[in-house]
């Protein structure tokens, strides 16, 4: 202010002297005004121009002014460059926010006091079907047309959750979605949404395994407790005695296989995926697991199968010898129960020119329906029932060749057809496969 008092005199005494300059009476009072006024006039000029500057908001344009207001743009730059710093860094941590919630499993949307669309996430829009960019600013009850979910929103109590169908890969196949809303703010909704299909059919999945489970024991048990019943309470003569007990030992060897498969998915499931350390001739499997096929095939059919080998390079394999000789062991004794007796069944190696290796079984058996390839791998899932249980199978043993396969790296493919025999292959990455030096 001082400054400026003094740039304020020293304009009425410019003026007053102009004034007694002029050798007038009263001009000297006249010139001290006029001057007065015209450093106003500048000061307001000064004034307008940092105005103009605050309007256009560029802290790089800055008008240079003397005196107070040169002192008060400073200040004022500083100031706006200093917000400016804030805001960026405000803006930034709401983007790591949006970004942390953009990526959440579950979906998110916000939602205004009249129940619009302010923001949603890519999941809540997938699992709701509508876009998060085209539909913002949309009643979100005229997107998610749900009878449960207007009624939700229409009765305003939240404080549970509700489930509803969401968009599927088809029409007949509905996503179940839990949603819940959250108040918040000025009478803003947070809307969360959950995907709960694989949850629900992993239950499902549980519930029908106990029930399988408990069947499949159930049937074995019940001849047991039959034959056990009628061997205490009525006296048998010795061949009828023998025969019964080898009906015995026949169901308890069933429950045993049972129980035996069960764990062996087990220890699958729970265990780390085997390592590359392991190198494993393919040839030495192959031969491995034709004698089995083979002592089960004089075993169980007459006449026994023509088993053949099918001629190919070998190669060293890497993984669990155990774990790829029970799914080996699984698609061979597969073919051999479900081949007519005297049909031909071929196994091999094949490496294909990825550098990936496969295993193969080709039976002449009845074949499968196409319908029933994508769930054959499925535990106790069974084409034919009863013959599944006359051939002794326990439903489990394609689901074993899966997670073998799956925890090599690889897969299990399935090509069949109704009259025309079947093939069932373990297929093995490149990166478990190694070519033999002559």
């Amino acid at each position: 202010m001082t400054r400026r008092a003094i740039e304020l005199a020293l304009w009425i005494a410019a003026g007053a002297v102009w004034g007694w300059a002029a050798d007038h009476p009263g001009w000297v009072f006249a010139g001290a005004l006029a001057g007065g006024l015209g450093w106003i006039i500048l000061d307001g000029l000064r004034a307008r121009q940092l105005l103009r500057w605050l309007a256009k908001g560029i802290p790089n344009e800055s008008p240079r002014l003397p005196g107070l207001w040169g002192d008060l743009v400073d200040r004022t730059r500083k100031l706006i460059k200093k917000l400016d710093k804030k805001a960026q860094n405000s803006e930034a941590r709401l983007d790591d926010f949006l970004a942390a919630i953009q990526a959440s499993p579950n979906g998110v949307v916000l939602l205004d006091a009249a129940g619009r669309i302010e923001w949603a996430n890519l999941t809540a829009a997938s699992q709701l079907g509508f876009d998060p960019q085209r539909d913002l600013g949309q009643y979100v009850r005229n997107l998610v047309r749900h009878p449960a979910f207007v009624a939700y929103l229409n009765a305003g109590d939240f404080d549970r959750e509700i489930q509803i169908d969401g968009p599927g890969p088809k029409p007949t196949q509905p996503t179940k979605i839990l949603l819940q809303v959250h108040p918040y703010g000025k009478k803003r909704k947070l809307l969360l949404s959950r995907d709960v299909t694989a949850v629900q059919l992993a239950e499902a999945m549980r519930r029908d395994f106990v029930a399988n489970v408990s069947h499949e024991i159930r049937t074995p048990l019940t001849v047991l407790s039959g034959f056990v019943e009628t061997m205490q309470s009525i006296p048998l003569e010795e061949d009828e005695r023998q025969r019964y007990l080898g009906l015995m030992s026949q169901q308890a060897q069933r429950m045993q296989v049972l129980v035996s498969d069960l764990l062996t998915l087990s220890r699958l499931e729970g265990s780390p995926a085997p390592g590359q350390g392991d190198w494993i001739d393919s040839d030495e499997l192959l031969q491995h697991v034709l004698q089995e096929a083979r002592g089960l095939s004089q075993t169980i059919a007459d006449p026994p199968h023509v088993i053949d080998a099918e001629s190919g390079r070998a190669f060293w394999v890497s993984g669990a010898k155990t774990e790829l000789l029970s799914a080996m062991s699984n698609l061979m004794s597969n073919a051999v129960r479900y081949t007519p007796g005297g049909g031909q069944i071929r196994a091999g190696w094949r490496l294909h020119a990825d550098g990936s290796g496969e295993f193969f079984v080709t039976d002449a058996g009845p074949g499968i329906a196409a319908e029933h390839l994508p769930r054959l791998t499925e535990r106790f899932y069974r084409v034919d029932r009863s013959r599944s249980r006359e051939t002794g199978g326990t439903g489990l043993g394609l689901a074993i060749v899966k997670h073998v396969a799956q925890r090599h790296g690889g897969r299990v493919d399935v090509q069949s057809e109704l009259g025309r025999g079947s093939t069932f292959s373990i297929s093995l990455p490149a990166s478990r496969v190694r070519r033999q030096v002559a």
